[in-house]
């Protein structure tokens, strides 16, 4: 399962956090600009939850869901804990926001442009084929899980499943 796990993190948000944009800012934003203070507070605030949201999301599918985020390797189980229990893919908010940190730090339109793209290649991604995926695994549990918890934007308060809904 380890090395599964580490393929799973390599070609995915690796890719996307790391591959992605280094292509993207050698070939269109050379050289970069330095944020203003301000900028460099948020982009590093930024980049700290992103990264912790996708370590933890990570382990949450490793530990709960006995998978990975690879569809080579899903989970076994839904995971609705921590995160997950206010918005449904927070790993991707993770990714997303370390993206978002990226192009500040580097005051690259190309990263930006990238952080638009691949949230809107995901939203749809999501839309069009993960949902039915894991309706189709997961049956009432998913369904019940989506109608409470937002795509997106966090609840507030933590969601908690309960055997009435």
């Amino acid at each position: 399962m380890k090395i599964s796990w580490l393929k799973a993190i390599v070609a995915l948000p690796f890719n996307a956090v790391v591959t992605i944009p280094l292509v993207l800012v050698l070939f269109f934003d050379w050289p970069p600009l330095p944020p203003g203070i301000i900028f460099l507070g948020l982009a590093l605030v930024l980049l700290a939850a992103g990264l912790s949201l996708a370590v933890w999301t990570m382990f949450l599918f490793a530990s709960i869901g006995k998978g990975t985020l690879a569809p080579w390797n899903p989970t076994k189980r839904l995971v609705v804990e921590g995160p997950y229990a206010h918005v449904r893919n927070p790993m991707l908010a993770g990714v997303l926001a370390v993206i978002l940190a990226e192009s500040i730090l580097l005051s690259s339109w190309a990263l930006f442009a990238w952080f638009c793209a691949f949230l809107a290649i995901n939203t749809v991604y999501f839309k069009l084929s993960e949902e039915k995926g894991l309706e189709k695994r997961f049956g009432m549990e998913y369904v019940v899980y989506k109608r409470n918890v937002p795509m997106w934007i966090p609840r507030l308060r933590a969601w908690k499943k309960t055997g009435g809904e």
